[in-house]
C-alpha cells in the first residue's frame, strides 16, 4: 500500500455490518486528521462483491466496518463503475493509527 506520509491506512480483510448482516470483505482504507475542523476523516473502497451490492442496494447506506485492529461506523456511498462501494466516516477509524513519531514506528493507538 502506497500511503502519503501524512496519511494512515489499512489494506486487507474486514467485516462489513449492514443491519443484521455481516459480510466478509476486502478493503483499501486511508485517513487523515483535518486540522481546520479538528476531525479525523477516513475513507476507502470495498472490493466488488455481490453480497455488498445486495445489502446496499446501490444507494447510501449506514454500515459498520470491523478490521483486525478496530471497528467504526460509517456510510457506504454509490458504487463506482466496477461495483466497488466507497465507505467513509468521521472520528475513530476502523484501523489502528500511529500516534507517535518514535524511530521504531511501533507505538500505535486508536484515534
Amino acid at each position: 500500500m502506497d500511503n502519503h506520509p501524512e496519511d494512515d491506512g489499512y489494506s486487507g480483510p474486514a467485516t462489513l455490518i449492514v443491519g443484521e448482516l455481516e459480510l466478509d470483505v476486502r478493503v483499501e482504507l486511508r485517513g487523515h486528521f483535518q486540522p481546520i475542523d479538528g476531525y479525523y476523516r477516513w475513507y476507502g473502497r470495498i472490493d466488488a462483491d455481490a453480497a455488498v451490492t445486495d445489502a446496499a442496494g446501490g444507494r447510501k447506506t449506514k454500515a459498520t466496518l470491523r478490521t483486525p485492529g478496530a471497528e467504526a461506523d460509517g456510510e457506504l456511498s454509490d458504487p463506482d463503475p466496477w461495483g466497488r462501494y466507497r465507505i467513509m466516516g468521521t472520528s475513530r477509524p476502523p484501523f489502528v493509527v500511529q500516534t507517535t513519531l518514535d524511530s521504531g514506528g511501533t507505538a500505535r493507538a486508536d484515534v
